[in-house]
């Protein structure tokens, strides 16, 4: 996942939001010029920073992330598809990121730094460039759908955040930079029996679940052309930073086995999630944009052939995921933002 830490560093924003309060269920919009995969789109968040909406394993809930005005920083709501009754579930302090609904649908998942830095994250410092905060305050917790029986999961030095969960409740995967670099982990869904899945050096993160238990679908940094570029990785890592402006997408068995290349693409590919069909992954990029800002969705088949873009908005796209029967498809978007640079949730029929 890391998305929140993508979301809120490419997107932000100046101007105030219009008040939670006031935002209406839903609204309905025409699919853009191109975009033949998605019909009767409908708007289900009105201004702020908002993204990676997930599931319910059932396809009538979402949980996401916010930046309202009256939180520190972000927090995690869940809400119906039909974007009504939106309920806080975290605590309202610190920044908050990565939920995921446990299969049976009683709990949320989240990392969040209430403990540890309850005012929230400080800006990250841009004076070296595009990068993202890898926040060592983060700890994952489990709280319950009224966000009730707050229970800490997992909380060691480091980050540790982008938790997704197996269908079937055998385990979950997360990023986490424990062991001198940024890698994929998975454990039993108490936070025992850590294991890491990912050892080559370099940024590895994001990982999504098939909805069969069998595939990892994750984000992995380009190798490293020169020393220059191992040695820039590693003094970012040593001030909690990294730089995602080149990734490409990988698979792996759930074993951390077979892993093998799926896209070699320009720029940066991330947040990927397979369908349910196990040959289609969707996911954002900005290879096609030679000035790297246009983020669309697009899709890939998982041995790496039939690239096909989805969307065609001329502002950002990222963050999808479909239900577990493939009808219907969640993503983030600045498109129709009543203020620049709005980030907020589309949910749509898909078109296969």
């Amino acid at each position: 996942m890391l998305t929140a830490i993508f979301a809120t560093s490419i997107l932000q924003q100046t101007a105030q939001p219009l008040p939670m309060s006031q935002w209406p269920k839903n609204k309905a919009w025409p699919s853009e010029t191109g975009e033949l995969h998605i019909t009767n789109i409908k708007q289900l968040t009105f201004s702020g920073q908002n993204a990676e909406a997930y599931f319910n394993l059932a396809g009538t809930k979402l949980t996401y992330q916010t930046k309202q005005p009256n939180f520190p920083d972000e927090q995690i709501f869940t809400m119906n598809i039909d974007g009504s009754s939106r309920k806080l579930v975290s605590t309202g302090k610190g920044r908050c990121t990565c939920s995921y609904f446990s299969p049976d649908g009683k709990h949320i998942y989240f990392s969040s730094s209430h403990v540890k830095e309850p005012g929230g994250q400080p800006p990250v410092d841009m004076s070296k460039g595009y990068v993202w905060m890898v926040n060592p305050n983060l700890s994952l917790y489990r709280t319950d759908l009224n966000g009730k029986n707050l229970k800490t999961i997992i909380s060691k030095p480091g980050y540790i955040a982008e938790t997704t969960i197996s269908p079937d409740s055998k385990y979950m995967v997360f990023t986490a930079n424990w062991d001198g670099d940024v890698d994929i982990y998975r454990s039993n869904l108490d936070g025992s029996n850590i294991k890491r899945l990912t050892t080559e050096y370099g940024y590895d993160g994001g990982p999504f679940v098939s909805y069969d238990g069998k595939t990892i679908v994750y984000r992995r940094s380009s190798p490293f052309a020169n020393d220059g570029e191992i040695n820039e990785y590693r003094d970012l890592l040593k001030t909690n930073l990294v730089r995602p402006s080149k990734m490409d997408l990988w698979a792996m068995n759930a074993d951390g086995t077979n892993k093998r290349q799926i896209t070699n693409l320009d720029g940066a590919s991330f947040a990927p999630f397979l369908h349910p069909n196990g040959k289609t992954v969707i996911f954002s990029s900005n290879h096609h944009d030679p000035k790297r800002r246009e983020f669309d969705l697009f899709t890939i088949n998982l041995n790496g052939t039939s690239l096909k873009q989805v969307t065609f908005s001329s502002d950002f796209d990222g963050f999808p995921m479909f239900t577990k029967d493939g009808k219907k498809l969640v993503w983030g978007s600045n498109r129709h933002g009543a203020i620049a640079r709005d980030t907020n949730l589309f949910i749509a029929d898909w078109v296969n």
